[in-house]
C-alpha cells in the first residue's frame, strides 16, 4: 500500500502557489501604485481565491489509484 499522494494532488498544489504569488505581486504593484487604481486589487483578490480555493481541493480530492 503506498500512502504518497498522487501526482495530480502535488500539482494542484503548485497551481495554489502559483496563484498566492501572482496575487502577491498585483497588491504589491498596486500599493506602488498607491491604489491608483482598483484593478489590480481585483486581480489579486481574484487570484488569492483561486488560490485558497485550489489549495483546499488539494487536501480534499482523492488520491486516486495507481
Amino acid at each position: 500500500m503506498n500512502d504518497a499522494p498522487g501526482r495530480g494532488r502535488i500539482g494542484l498544489y503548485w497551481v495554489a502557489l502559483a496563484a498566492l504569488v501572482v496575487a502577491g505581486a498585483a497588491l504589491a504593484a498596486s500599493a506602488r501604485g498607491f491604489l491608483a487604481s482598483t484593478h489590480l486589487l481585483w486581480l489579486s483578490i481574484a487570484c488569492s481565491a483561486i488560490g485558497i480555493v485550489v489549495g483546499v481541493a488539494s487536501t480534499v480530492w482523492p488520491a486516486g489509484t495507481r
